[in-house]
């Protein structure tokens, strides 16, 4: 038996869908404008409440700078000032020191000339005084011979004499060597820094081997590093060539006077305090105070 279907009418197609979104925009819309209203609108109220909390703090603070004075608890005195005693008495101490080691230097200086006269009047060695002590300057050539760091037998009988006068004294001594500006290179001595090192050391071993304590020596070698003279001439790097013994006076160094000379100073009375003066402390609190209690008193949105 043939079956029969059956006849279905065309569907109606909805043609309001776009209402749902349409609706979800507007309420969208809406809540946006409701959020920008909300933080435009401003509690005068309140502004001025933070705003007069605010500048009262800062116009306590800026009263605090403006005047100095601070009150101090009783019982935080700062100990008294240190003040030297017998400020003039020092003084003359001071000189009179100065003047007896100027006076050494200058009989020091003298006795060397006079165990060095033979080569001093041929102008191998050349005594100075300074504001920092005596030089003495011995030309290389009456110490050594050329390219060696060896002192021959009249340069050791030269320096034991000058030994025997600096061994009497306590000055610090610092004995420097010196060359030119010709290269040296051998097996014993690379370069004239070796070379000025070791004629120095040579001179500071001969010292303590007469008498001097070793602390107060001080072997330096300069090498060509300081020059007197041109090394353009043969005059010149002759003069170069040399060992200076400088002896330090010290003069500069002044001692500080002993504590015995030292009292403490009086104390002053302590001064009442005053009444307009802003305490500190209180000033603190009432900064760290306001600030809480302005953000209480302020509803934040």
């Amino acid at each position: 038996m043939p079956r029969h279907r059956k006849f279905r009418g065309e569907e109606h197609e909805n043609t309001e869908r776009w209402l749902v979104s349409y609706a979800d925009f507007i309420t969208l819309l809406f809540a946006f404008f409701v959020v920008m209203y909300s933080l435009s609108s401003l509690n005068e109220g309140k502004y001025r409440a933070l705003s007069d909390a605010l500048g009262q703090a800062f116009r306590s603070a800026d009263i605090a700078m403006e005047n100095p004075q601070i009150v101090v608890p009783p019982g935080a005195m700062a100990p008294p000032p240190v003040r030297p005693r017998r400020a003039g008495a020092h003084n003359k101490q001071a000189d009179e020191r100065r003047r007896q080691t100027t006076q050494k230097m200058r009989n020091m200086a003298d006795a060397i000339r006079g165990v060095l006269r033979p080569l001093t009047e041929n102008g191998q060695v050349n005594v100075t005084e300074g504001a920092f002590g005596v030089t003495v300057e011995i030309n290389a050539s009456a110490l050594f011979a050329p390219g060696e760091a060896v002192l021959g037998s009249e340069a050791v009988t030269a320096l034991r004499a000058v030994a025997g006068v600096i061994s009497t004294t306590e000055f610090p001594i610092t004995v420097e060597g010196h060359t030119d500006n010709l290269p040296i290179n051998n097996y014993r001595f690379p370069s004239n820094w070796e070379l000025s090192a070791v004629r120095a050391s040579a001179v500071v071993r001969l010292f303590v081997e007469s008498g001097v304590f070793p602390d107060r020596l001080t072997a330096a070698g300069y090498a060509d590093q300081r020059p007197v003279a041109g090394n353009d001439t043969e005059t010149g790097r002759a003069r170069n060539r040399r060992v200076a013994i400088m002896i330090e006076s010290r003069l500069g160094a002044l001692e500080p006077p002993p504590v015995s000379e030292l009292q403490p100073a009086s104390e002053p009375e302590a001064d009442a305090p005053d009444d307009d003066a802003p305490d500190v402390d209180a000033l603190g609190g009432d900064i760290r105070s306001i600030l809480p209690s302005v953000f209480e008193r302020i509803e934040i949105r």
